[in-house]
């Protein structure tokens, strides 16, 4: 170990036959490797595509990577066959061999010849420095043959996954897409006459674009997994397919709702026409009911009754005469429509009633509370009271005459509470105008 020359000092021969075992060992992983790298199916798809975009860019480089890989590979296989043929020259290898197996195993001993277009294409180790040859120690070389593996295989590897997970979606969604589309021309919905026809179109197009896309240039449809230094860190980018696929969703919710449409429709007419209906007879109930009540009451503001609901009914027209045509695609939104304007106008239409016919109500209400307390000043045996039977008379003669006055009727259907409560020694009944006396409703 004393002897030293310019790789440093000489190997003795343990060490030698230790490197000579770990460059074997290394010379068979890399061949492994690089023999995969050729039968790699992502590369046989690089090499013969039509590439474009970022994805022509990286596969020049990686081309010309793989040819230098071999190159590298050729005069590593070269400089490991030399010396062991130096090493099995004798069992016991004299001073000399040993310093010319030092000087080939740790010294820049190996020189690698590469054409010109690969020297420019490929990278380099130390940025690319214009020579047609490099020379190399075999562990400098090992390191960078590892360099140009990592970086051709990352991008084939990249290529091949876009490749096998994206055109197969594509083209499997580009099916259901013709399904949709002819379901939808079955129920007349087309480009130009409904939404959902030229959400179709769009959406064809799109996928169109993106299969091309996708088949030419893979590598833009890649997102490389930060942090991560593995060949083929990452996963490919849905993002275009997973936006298509939600909207194509979208369109055959649309189609759907049509189809439902058209095989509902007749129910669903014959159930508007029900309540328009209603709607009629409820408006012309309440019609009724205010000339009643303006006959009947007095003194009462009320409410005036609308007409018919014309515009529903034209609409309903209309609405058959789509569902006629098997015009789905426009009968659907004018029937959801249709249907809650029903059920506002037969709303409307009980409102309206209530409000017309609340006079009327009170009136019965104020008759049922004096007949109430007829009958139970009767059960106490005070039927025949005058001054009771006199007060009844007078609540009575106001309620049942017409038009009646219910502010005056309330009040006396109240004095006739309160002596009938004085009389039965109850609570006294309050009064809109305080405590009365006995004198009767003429004092």
């Amino acid at each position: 170990m004393g002897v030293t020359d310019p790789a440093g000092p000489v190997m003795d021969r343990d060490e030698v036959d230790r490197a000579l075992a770990r460059l074997g060992a290394e010379h068979e992983a890399i061949e492994t490797s690089l023999l995969a790298l050729q039968d790699h199916a992502g590369r046989r798809l690089l090499e013969g595509a039509e590439l474009t975009g970022i994805t022509k860019e990286r596969w020049t480089a990686a081309e010309a990577s793989i040819t230098l890989l071999w190159a590298y590979f050729d005069a590593y296989t070269d400089a490991l066959r030399a010396a062991r043929e130096i090493r099995s020259r004798r069992r016991w290898s004299s001073r000399e061999d040993l310093v010319e197996l030092t000087e080939l195993l740790r010294g820049e001993s190996v020189t690698v010849a590469g054409s010109a277009a690969a020297a420019a294409n490929a990278p380099t180790l130390h940025g690319g420095s214009g020579k047609l040859s490099e020379q190399f120690t075999l562990v400098t070389l090992v390191d960078r043959m590892n360099e140009l593996y990592a970086t051709s295989l990352d991008m084939v590897v990249a290529a091949d996954a876009v490749w096998s997970a994206l055109p197969a979606r594509i083209d499997l969604l580009a099916a259901e897409l013709q399904r949709t589309r002819r379901l939808a021309h079955s129920v007349g919905v087309r480009p130009g006459e409904h939404p959902a026809g030229d959400d179709l179109e769009r959406i064809t197009r799109t996928l169109t674009h993106l299969r091309a896309q996708v088949v030419s240039d893979p590598l833009a449809y890649w997102v490389p997994t930060q942090g991560s230094s593995a060949p083929g860190g990452g996963k490919p980018d849905t993002t275009v397919y997973d936006r298509e696929a939600r909207a194509l969703e979208d369109v055959r919710r649309e189609i759907d709702a049509v189809l439902t449409v058209r095989q509902d429709a007749e129910q669903r007419l014959v159930k508007l026409r029900d309540v328009l209906s209603r709607a009629d007879r409820t408006l012309a109930e309440a019609r009724t009911a205010r000339g009643e009540v303006l006959a009947k009451i007095a003194a009462t503001e009320v409410p005036v009754v609308s007409g018919p609901p014309t515009a529903l009914q034209e609409q309903l027209a209309t609405a058959a005469e789509y569902r006629r045509h098997a015009q789905w695609h426009r009968l659907s939104p004018l029937l959801e429509s249709l249907e809650q304007k029903a059920e506002d106008e037969l709303l409307r239409a009980r409102e309206s009633l209530t409000a017309v016919t609340a006079p009327l109500a009170v009136r019965a209400e104020l008759r049922g509370r004096l007949d109430a307390y007829k009958a139970k000043v009767a059960r106490h045996g005070l039927a025949e009271d005058p001054f009771l039977i006199e007060r009844y008379d007078a609540a009575r003669r106001m309620l049942w005459s017409a038009p009646c006055d219910l502010r005056v009727a309330e009040q006396a259907v109240l004095r006739y509470q309160q002596a009938a409560a004085e009389l039965l020694g109850s609570p006294r009944v309050p009064g809109p105008r305080g405590p009365e006396d006995r004198r009767g409703p003429g004092s």
